[in-house]
């Protein structure tokens, strides 16, 4: 595909400045142009992940440096998936947004088309460094959105956030600078050969730097310990911010993927799958503290928060099986609970805007504009995320429960996803009753002025569902698709041999 590569990093980087200096006055335009940049986006994604599904990795290299010298980008079929998941995600939040909440605070469509650009600058990269930069790139806008409409809670909430996330930027480059001095690059594909080849007497601070880049990108995809900054900053986040940053949770658990199976995979020597002991029994406290959590819920988004703390428990148990059967059972999931996260946070936004004074409060009200409408969606939407039949939910988890019977942790992984997911009905079942089956009983209809059908909103939230239908419909072709994507990452060489050439193959050992 040569120069296409950069096109999903390039379109909205100038989009976003085009928003800035030329239309920035007129919001009108602004929504134009960021929805035509974004629909343009999911063209782009789609020739690439076409192409990634027929080729193997391919790299560009920026102002045509070599590797490993020079920034590169690597399109495979795993970073063709993650930036399609993110175009279409990012259509169904600009829709939403342009209703009216873009005009809730100054320079949204801006802030949000490099927010494009960061998550997409990150599944891209083959640089750890780059990585640090696309990290930077998409926080900083994320701090713009997540502040985009001002309130109390909402500052309280993104100063946590941008606190905890500018000490994960920090150790960063720690982990980064710790790993360049004991192998003298940062190119990904360079430094699966680097371990391969480390001195003993190096191996000790290789591995720390490794750990503590870990630490972070568990930061980044709110694993316990450090998923306390995410309840508050989701829940208070506007509802369109909130359902894009279902992805940003994902960039963690696709670094994780990405580092530690192919420079610290099989072919590491003594530093072989060095995450995975961590990962594992740390995943499956995150899925049973996410789920208690959504239980103990007393306000709508926080319920809807905790339930994608313990989903990103149960994609990084898969990853933390390391297993081409684990991987693949663990993209499906990670697609399906990105599409449900987002949905669930738009139509949490619709019943708030119709109960008044009640907000998202899980209390019971009387009925409200439009809410056997809502109800079916938020039914929907809980089906999706407690990963009942007959969705995408229920497909995924099936599969990682059958990628987990050869782990000697298969007790632990079964017994822990299952009582949760009962645990994550309840807590649906709950909110729902209160919210629409309780409210029914009571006298009276609580009345917002202005409130109509929003076909904007309907449509993207309609839509982030859709994908749920789509991914169970299709359930066989993807994951064929995701069966190929895992057979590559497990298979190092096609990446290295994209990067660097033939010729570092021999000094690779393959």
């Amino acid at each position: 595909m040569g120069d296409w590569i950069v096109i999903p990093i390039v379109l909205p980087a100038v989009m976003a400045a085009l928003i800035v200096l030329a239309v920035r006055h007129d919001i009108l335009l602004q929504r134009v142009f960021s929805i035509t940049a974004t629909m343009a986006l999911v063209a782009v994604t789609l020739s690439l992940l076409i192409f990634a599904n027929g080729n193997g990795p391919e790299m560009y290299a920026l102002s045509d440096w070599p590797a490993p010298f020079g920034i590169v980008l690597v399109l495979d079929r795993l970073s063709a998936m993650m930036i399609f998941l993110t175009s279409l995600l990012g259509l169904g939040v600009v829709l939403f947004a342009s209703s009216e909440w873009d005009q809730r605070g100054k320079h949204f469509h801006a802030l949000f088309q490099f927010q494009l650009m960061g998550v997409n600058g990150a599944f891209l990269t083959g640089d750890l460094f780059n990585l640090f930069v696309f990290f930077e790139v998409l926080l900083i806008a994320s701090y713009g959105l997540m502040l985009h409409g001002a309130g109390a809670d909402r500052l309280k909430a993104g100063m946590q956030y941008v606190v905890v996330n500018l000490t994960g930027s920090a150790l960063f480059l720690v982990g980064v600078g710790m790993i360049y001095s004991v192998t003298g690059t940062l190119n990904m594909a360079d430094l699966a050969i680097q371990v391969a080849n480390i001195a003993p007497g190096d191996a000790a601070l290789l591995r720390a730097g490794a750990l503590v880049l870990l630490l972070v990108f568990c930061v980044k995809a709110a694993m316990v310990p450090i998923h306390f900054w995410l309840p508050g900053t989701y829940a208070n986040a506007p509802a369109p911010v909130a359902a894009l940053f279902a992805i940003m949770t994902k960039v963690g658990a696709y670094s994780v993927l990405r580092v530690y199976s192919l420079a610290f995979g099989d072919t590491a020597g003594d530093m072989a799958w060095l995450a995975q002991p961590y990962i594992l029994p740390a995943a499956l406290i995150t899925i049973a503290v996410g789920m208690i959590g959504v239980l103990a819920a007393k306000r709508l988004n926080n319920l809807i928060a905790f339930a994608v703390i313990g989903s990103m428990g149960t994609l990084l148990t898969a990853i933390g099986l390391f297993t081409p059967e684990s991987i693949s059972a663990g993209l499906y999931y990670l697609l399906h609970s990105t599409f449900s996260a987002a949905a669930l946070f738009l139509i949490a936004d619709l019943v708030v805007s119709r109960r008044g004074q009640f907000g998202d409060s899980l209390n019971t009200a009387p009925v409200f504009h439009q809410s056997g409408f809502l109800a079916v969606l938020f039914f929907i939407g809980a089906i999706g995320m407690a990963g009942m039949p007959p969705l995408s939910g229920f497909i995924g988890k099936l599969q990682i429960l059958d990628a987990s019977r050869d782990s000697d942790a298969m007790v632990w992984i079964w017994s822990v996803i299952l009582v949760t997911s009962l645990m994550c009905i309840i807590g649906f079942g709950r909110a729902g009753s209160v919210l629409f089956w309780k409210s029914s009983s009571l006298e009276g209809e609580i009345v917002v002025e202005g409130a109509k059908w929003p076909v904007l909103p309907i449509i993207a939230a309609c839509g982030m569902l859709g994908g749920l239908v789509a991914l169970t419909v299709f359930a066989g072709p993807i994951s064929s698709y995701l069966n190929g994507t895992a057979d590559q990452i497990f298979d190092t060489s096609q990446y290295i041999r994209a990067v660097l050439g033939d010729g570092a193959l021999a000094q690779f050992g393959q």
